[in-house]
């Protein structure tokens, strides 16, 4: 009888640690890839700087998960007179938690696109810093497009819809 019991409350105090120890919080659930946390559409003020003078358009930019540390933007066109640019996009933008906010920084991008007249037109996109805090992002570049000869300033806030 003594072992008997002794083998029942072996058993259960086994079972009572394990029970214990298994349990766990929904806290320690992973947590998304920054990629997708910062994934969407941001709709905002974009303004754009080309040797002094500002424009500035109600706009949206849309970021997509590419791995799970980088993501694509897109500049939307910008159909204002001579300053007539189509869509750009820029690729694999390295993303990284700093303090309470996710930041993307990208020295250079270089790339191609099909203006409105079917004409190939290169671009460069430099010094670009994505901020993402919350739902809103801040997002400054320096844009080089085709032949022209200054470079655009260019700036947007946006809230993620």
């Amino acid at each position: 009888m003594k072992v008997k019991s002794l083998m029942t409350m072996l058993v259960t105090a086994v079972a009572l640690v394990l029970g214990v120890c298994s349990c766990g919080s929904d806290d320690d659930e992973p947590e998304a890839a920054l990629a997708e946390q910062v994934a969407g559409a941001y709709t905002g003020e974009e303004d754009l700087i080309v040797m002094g003078e500002t424009t500035t358009t109600t706009t949206s930019y849309v970021f997509t998960k590419s791995s799970d540390i980088t993501v694509d933007m897109t500049i939307p066109a910008s159909l204002d007179g001579a300053m007539t640019l189509p869509a750009l996009p820029v690729k694999n933008i390295p993303v990284a938690n700093e303090g309470n906010s996710i930041v993307g920084k990208l020295a250079s991008y270089t790339g191609t696109v099909i203006n409105s007249d079917g004409a190939e037109k290169a671009y460069t996109i430099t010094n670009l810093v994505v901020l993402f805090s919350g739902k809103t992002v801040v997002v400054t570049y320096i844009l080089k497009y085709g032949n022209m000869p200054f470079a655009f300033n260019g700036s947007f806030t946006g809230i993620k819809k």
